[in-house]
């Protein structure tokens, strides 16, 4: 097995990711749905990207495929310089442990458990002692305005506070990249403003933003939008 690297380190404005002619497709019976098509995408270190496009432009799948839950059909990945198009399920998965954030629309949240331990869970995984694992998950959950909350189910907490859960427990491995699914679509206008300021601050720290959005605020505060249709990026726009 391929051993991965022990720490990645990158410079700010050094690629963190790049893609080459990456396609994604699936066979339907006896047809191929082509998903994504021709790939060519560099982020580098620190920025902050929006990706949009209508329902089945492939944002999804691209987001699966940086995310490393999914690999190309044909084409090349590089993380940190490392292909990863090739490794192995156990591989993408200490990869994802180790630099990947992930922030769900739905906050995919456990119901039977509370605020902390909810942000706990990535930590478990990762073999961390339960005194530091409180010790961390204690503190983010304090960075993201919930230190008196701390004991609370999701369900005794509004939208907003769950998804506040969902980013504290995607930063407890304090990632390389933060992959964001439409976190603020399940949101009022006010909790969607809370949870793109957290989004702004964490870009501010220097933390790589990656999230597909349908949100006009959210791509204006982007540095970057790219803007995908029927799989191909139609094109890339600065702000």
């Amino acid at each position: 097995m391929q051993k991965l690297p022990k720490a990645i380190e990158f410079k700010d404005g050094s690629p963190i990711l790049d893609m080459k002619q990456v396609c994604k497709s699936y066979q339907l019976g006896g047809s191929e749905l082509k998903v994504l098509r021709d790939i060519d995408l560099t982020i580098k270190h620190g920025e902050y990207t929006a990706i949009m496009g209508p329902s089945g432009s492939g944002k999804s799948t691209l987001l699966n495929m940086i995310g490393c839950l999914d690999r190309p059909t044909n084409g090349n990945y590089l993380l940190g310089g490392q292909e990863v198009s090739s490794l192995d399920d156990d591989q993408l998965s200490t990869i994802r442990g180790a630099y990947i954030g992930f922030i769900f629309q739905s906050f995919n949240l456990i119901d039977q458990l509370n605020v902390i331990e909810n942000i706990e869970i990535p930590m478990y995984y990762q073999g961390v002692s339960e005194q530091e694992s409180f010790k961390r998950a204690r503190e983010l959950a304090v960075m993201v305005g919930l230190g008196e909350r701390l004991e609370h189910k999701p369900s005794e907490l509004s939208g907003g506070q769950q998804q506040r859960v969902a980013i504290a427990r995607a930063l407890v491995n304090d990632p390389l990249i933060i992959l964001a699914d439409e976190p603020t679509g399940n949101l009022d206008s006010a909790s969607g403003n809370e949870i793109l300021k957290i989004l702004l601050d964490l870009h501010k720290q220097g933390k790589t933003l990656i999230v597909i959005t349908h949100d006009d605020d959210i791509a204006k505060s982007a540095e970057r939008v790219i803007r995908l249709f029927d799989g191909y990026i139609q094109k890339q726009e600065y702000n």
